[in-house]
């Protein structure tokens, strides 16, 4: 089965649309240090539902888009 180009583009625009909110929501509960990392020494508080909604968006799309990929390509066969 062979997607749409413009189909999977559009899944992936999702995709890179689902990390940036994700690391948002870091960036707006996180400390960060001189180096401009994330500073997880000073114990920082996350909402761990928010955390595991975000991040179970982003996984769910790229394992949607590793699927479109691997039908279009015929990446699964041996």
């Amino acid at each position: 089965m062979e997607f749409e180009k413009d189909y999977i583009k559009a899944e992936n625009k999702k995709l890179i649309e689902i990390r940036d909110e994700f690391f948002a929501i870091l960036d707006d509960n996180l400390p960060k240090d001189s180096k401009g990392n994330f500073d997880f020494d000073n114990n920082p508080t996350l909402d761990a539902k928010v955390v595991y909604e975000n991040l179970f968006k982003l996984d769910y799309q790229a394992r949607k888009l590793r699927a479109l990929l691997g039908q279009t390509y015929e990446l699964h066969k041996d």
